[in-house]
């Protein structure tokens, strides 16, 4: 009987790990950082990498998905959603970067898969009437003809409400990738009665073509405007769009 070949690992080798101490330095730099110029540079180049490996591995280890077409627009969320939350770490805690932004990955992949679990469980196929219960036949039976969109998603007195924000925010940005998502975020509303189908996934898309930016840079500059949003609007009547 042959004896089972021993694979012994070199102690002093270490795992090229995506989220190191280099990162967690970068982080750190990042929230000390006046510059927004170099806060930039220091996000895309450093951390923005291992923001996008860390939710990648979450979604694949555990299987988080809301579509087999969605998985890049998934972490593409989940990765603007972490660089919003980059000032709430604190290193003096002792907690490691890697540690609390993991938490925080999985944490928001959680909901969103719950979100989409509740959507898809919403959702009637009207081809197959044999599996409706009585409830959906009738609102079926007696549904009302739907309303346009933005009567939908927005209630018509505030909609104008929030395009002057948007307005306010397209005159107080200055950098070129912010100018192309707020004025698509614009073009978008002044739109809304064209499009046929609207969910926050679709709107997305549209920014994202009108605009010509890559998903890093769409996030990037979103997350910008998103401040610039809530810093303006106090007012919870207006509906946060962001």
């Amino acid at each position: 009987m042959k004896k089972k070949r021993k694979i012994r690992r070199n102690p002093k080798q270490k795992r090229n790990m995506y989220f190191n101490k280099d990162t967690q330095a970068s982080i750190v730099e990042f929230q000390q950082l006046e510059s927004e110029p170099e806060r930039e540079k220091l996000y895309n180049e450093k951390i923005h990498p291992a923001f996008e490996k860390l939710a990648e591995s979450l979604i694949f280890v555990y299987g988080f998905r809301a579509g087999s077409n969605q998985i890049e627009n998934i972490k593409t969320d989940c990765v603007s959603f972490l660089y919003e939350t980059i000032h709430k770490w604190d290193e003096s805690r002792g907690t490691k970067a890697f540690s609390y932004f993991n938490v925080v990955a999985k944490n928001w992949l959680i909901i969103n898969s719950r979100q989409h679990r509740k959507n898809v469980m919403r959702n009637v196929s009207l081809s197959d009437m044999a599996s409706m219960s009585k409830k959906d036949k009738h609102s079926i039976a007696y549904s009302q003809v739907v309303e346009s969109p933005d009567k939908i998603i927005i209630n018509a007195n505030r909609r104008n409400e929030i395009v002057k924000v948007l307005e306010i925010i397209q005159a107080r940005v200055t950098k070129e990738n912010e100018k192309l998502c707020i004025n698509a975020i614009i073009e978008v509303f002044d739109k809304i009665d064209q499009l046929d189908f609207l969910n926050k996934r679709a709107i997305y898309v549209y920014v994202r073509e009108i605009s010509g930016l890559t998903p890093k840079k769409l996030s990037v500059a979103m997350s910008s405007i998103r401040k610039h949003y809530r810093d303006i609007v106090h007012d919870k009547r207006i509906i946060d769009i962001f």
